[in-house]
């Protein structure tokens, strides 16, 4: 679960091209805070995002997408939640590539967490990788600073885990029943003990020619983005037309995606 949380009003940008200084600042100003907020005490950690940013890009990483929460608390807005997606510079662009997720903030309402993710160009999808083995939570006490950035390099380190999980789910083929298995577990993920709108198969269901494929990586990326992006039409539970939902909101796509992705791991060593 992420340490912060963020409402479908988050400000956010993402370009194909790494975002400047003079980019980000004007979706999410609390990354280059001068200070801790007021209300913080003496014993809380000023680690500031924009330090980390400057050492991850002397390492050839940059800065893709760049979010930062609404609030509408008087003073808060140049200290509140924000998020940062990275990728290196050897990997901008390509079939998928490998990011770390940054995530902050000045005003004591998260802690500093840094995550493993993936991006997926062939349908723009952002994907948060793995359980807790990429994931790196620094209070805000103590050396923090110095602790953030070797968190940092923690998560780099496990990208080369994540390629090889990836490879991995691209060579196992799956039967239509474990697909199927697959998509129902996700649904009952999502909608835990309501009935499902829709049907396993709806949610197999490719939207490009390029996820027909019945290996391990394209049943998962039919799952994920059928389930993030919604839009598919059921039934609610009075028996009425409707469509499934986008996930929006920033935590709930995030623990959907890690989850599928537990998921599948699971499924890769049960049918290898």
């Amino acid at each position: 679960m992420l340490a912060s949380n963020f409402s479908n009003r988050a400000r956010t940008l993402q370009s194909t091209t790494p975002l400047s200084n003079d980019q980000i600042q004007r979706v999410a100003p609390s990354i280059f805070a001068g200070a801790a907020h007021e209300s913080r005490s003496d014993r809380y950690a000023y680690i500031p995002t924009i330090d980390v940013l400057e050492a991850l890009r002397g390492e050839g990483f940059e800065p893709f997408f760049a979010c930062q929460t609404a609030t509408r608390k008087e003073g808060r807005q140049e200290h509140t939640k924000h998020m940062l997606r990275l990728r290196h510079a050897s990997q901008i662009v390509g079939k998928e590539v490998n990011e770390i997720i940054l995530l902050n903030s000045h005003d004591g309402t998260s802690s500093y967490q840094m995550l493993a993710g993936c991006f997926r160009f062939v349908c723009a999808n952002g994907m948060v990788i793995g359980d807790t083995a990429g994931d790196v939570r620094v209070r805000h006490t103590g050396e923090a600073t110095g602790e953030v950035i070797e968190g940092a390099y923690e998560v780099l380190n496990h990208m080369a885990a994540v390629d090889e999980q990836r490879e991995s789910m691209k060579s196992v083929q799956l039967k239509p029943s474990e697909q199927r298995a697959l998509a129902s577990a996700a649904l009952s993920y999502r909608w835990e003990d309501k009935p499902a709108p829709v049907t396993e198969d709806a949610i197999l269901m490719p939207r490009r020619s390029e996820d027909r494929g019945a290996d391990l990586w394209s049943t998962f990326n039919r799952v994920q983005e059928n389930m993030l992006r919604g839009g598919l039409r059921g039934r609610n539970q009075k028996g009425r037309p409707t469509r499934t939902r986008e996930m929006k909101g920033i935590d709930s796509s995030v623990r959907m995606n890690r989850a599928l992705w537990v998921l599948s791991e699971q499924l890769r060593e049960a049918v290898s």
